[in-house]
């Protein structure tokens, strides 16, 4: 739809020249692509994307930063290892991620739940309940089918704990300081 607007100045009908669309940025730089929030929304962690793309961890979360320039096949890759529309790597980031995405999310959380509660649990009951709950969520979701627990390793420590490292002493040629 053309719009047409009288201008005294010049006292005549014209075209306005169209607005131009500014992009959403962050800082001064122009944000490209979300695959951190995408990520992050499909329960895939950075160590874990960094296997599937064979690349560092350092470099999954440069690609991540939404001002990175990523090439399309890069993007692509992206789309592979989150499983999502490329589409949805792509748009505003102020906006959210479609409603499929955001649904096969909630299935991997609850997926990861349950195979969770499967390897925790000791009683019976409990175990066949887990059983059920896992094949039925493989009917409704097949791709859920290789969904691993939540991670149990390790446990967080609270602040006044130490760690591991405090238990390995540096010796003093270490600092390149042989004076003492």
């Amino acid at each position: 739809m053309s719009t047409v607007e009288y201008n005294f100045n010049l006292g005549g009908f014209h075209s306005p020249a169209p607005s131009p669309i500014v992009p959403q940025t962050t800082g001064t730089r122009r944000q490209l692509h979300r695959i951190c929030d995408v990520r992050q929304e499909q329960g895939v962690s950075i160590r874990s994307a960094a296997r599937r793309l064979g690349i560092s961890m350092q470099e999954v979360r440069e690609q991540e930063n939404p001002c990175h320039d990523l090439p399309l096949s890069q993007l692509s890759r992206w789309q592979e290892v989150l499983e999502v529309p490329l589409a949805d790597l792509l748009v505003d980031s102020s906006g959210p991620l479609s409603e499929p995405v955001n649904q096969r999310a909630r299935m991997l959380r609850v997926m990861k739940t349950v195979k969770a509660i499967s390897e925790s649990a000791t009683d019976a009951p409990i175990q066949r309940l887990a059983a059920m709950l896992i094949t039925q969520l493989v009917e409704v979701m097949p791709e859920l089918k290789e969904v691993s627990a939540w991670h149990t390793v390790g446990q967080r420590r609270t602040q006044d704990e130490m760690g591991r490292i405090i238990e390995r002493t540096i010796p003093d040629s270490f600092f390149g300081d042989s004076s003492y």
